[in-house]
């Protein structure tokens, strides 16, 4: 009997279905951040939860769906289920790294619309800092590293630094060009009293800061904190029924190209060149649309080359387009507005904090460090060694 042939199903563009407005996110918070040596990966979760649901004028008994990545243990979901004490209809342990939770709030959409849940929970937490258990420069031994850890790279540093050093040959980008990102991010986690590091800082400080990988200075990479963050996810029956204004899932995207720096197709392109123009499509807004952009910035480079491949600049233009406190307050690209990865927290994955804060953006909670009449949020979370990313577009109705 000859095998049967699977006939692969391609979509056209208007059979695609859409999660525009499929869902809107109702409440965000995150637990205390810095050092929390009194605290465990759960209860930090726990604490973001329940100021989420606060903020969303829900009750845990409302959850049905849970969505966790990197909780504690082998079995997140499992775990952090029981601690909170919630059976959901519907969970996702999705782990691509810092970008798992706009995977995550793309998924979540697709649940609701599909009617699987109706009021879903992103949860995360670490207690990385306060347990020494995590470092950007490491040599890993285990199987995914087997290529890479004879010749002594440090993970992740070093592959970001493989990357930086790529675009620094290739266009000419410069180290006072990354140094700029870090001090317009760090003038924005002045104006954020939750941020970890709220000192002043000058290029001539990053650029002295010693180097962690070529060309990386110790600035250009991200904080090593304790800290954890939830964000409540609801179907457009519920969003319209509370108090604070929904913020809307516009469009979704999403996308992995590698998991070793080694295996990545380019070194100057990430995966947010595929998920970021699904996410232009759905939202069906442009660019210069944008009020507020919120990136990931495990390190300096990342944002250059995020930038880049989302297409707000053409290659090797993201040096010069960061350069000169454009993205910093006052700038025309308000950019990373809670001081970022670098300045506010970096708990091991960040996504969940890029989220939090374009929704309070969004919402106008941000004091002195809010932009003017933001209605349109682009948030998108690297993860890996730039080896995925999803990029997700966020507007007020």
């Amino acid at each position: 009997m000859p095998a049967r042939r699977v006939v692969p199903i391609h979509l056209t563009k208007a059979a695609t279905l859409s999660l525009n407005k499929a869902c809107a996110i109702a409440g965000v918070a995150e637990s205390r951040l810095g050092a929390v040596p009194d605290a465990t990966v759960l209860t930090l979760q726990a604490e973001a939860l329940a100021g989420a649901l606060a903020d969303a004028g829900l009750e845990k008994a409302d959850i049905d769906g849970l969505f966790v990545s990197g909780a504690w243990g082998r079995l997140p979901g499992l775990q952090i289920a029981e601690y909170l004490g919630i059976q959901p209809s519907y969970s996702d342990t999705t782990m691509v790294g810092g970008s798992s939770f706009e995977f995550h709030l793309g998924h979540a959409a697709a649940a609701i619309q599909a009617s699987l849940c109706s009021v879903a929970a992103i949860v995360y937490g670490s207690t990385q800092r306060s347990r020494k258990d995590r470092y950007i420069f490491q040599i890993r031994s285990d199987l995914g590293y087997q290529y890479e850890a004879p010749y002594g790279l440090p993970t992740p540093v070093g592959a970001y630094a493989l990357a930086a050093s790529r675009h620094f040959a290739e266009y000419g980008t410069t180290s006072e060009q990354l140094a700029d990102l870090a001090v317009s991010t760090r003038e924005w986690a002045r104006r954020n009293p939750k941020a970890y590091r709220r000192e002043p800082m000058t290029r001539d400080e990053v650029l002295d800061s010693g180097w962690i990988a070529t060309p990386l200075h110790r600035y250009d990479c991200c904080l090593f904190t304790d800290g954890g963050g939830a964000a409540i996810i609801v179907s457009p029956e519920i969003a319209k029924t509370l108090d604070k204004p929904p913020v809307w899932l516009l469009g979704q995207g999403e996308s992995v190209s590698h998991a070793q720096i080694s295996e990545m197709p380019d070194l100057t392109v990430t995966p947010a060149a595929v998920s970021g123009k699904r996410a232009f499509d759905m939202a069906g807004v442009t660019h210069d649309q944008l009020d507020v952009v919120e990136i990931y910035d495990s390190f300096t480079i990342t944002v250059l080359l995020t930038l880049e491949s989302l297409g707000f600049c053409k290659p090797g233009e993201g040096g010069a387009f960061l350069a000169n406190g454009r993205t910093g307050p006052g700038g025309e690209f308000p950019l990373n507005t809670n001081g970022g990865g670098l300045s506010y927290c970096h708990p091991g994955q960040y996504g969940i904090f890029l989220i939090i804060e374009a929704v309070r953006q969004l919402r106008g909670e941000c004091d002195e460090r809010q932009v003017a009449d933001a209605v349109l949020a682009l948030v998108s979370g690297t993860g890996g060694v730039l080896s995925s990313n999803s990029t997700c577009i966020l507007g007020l109705e």
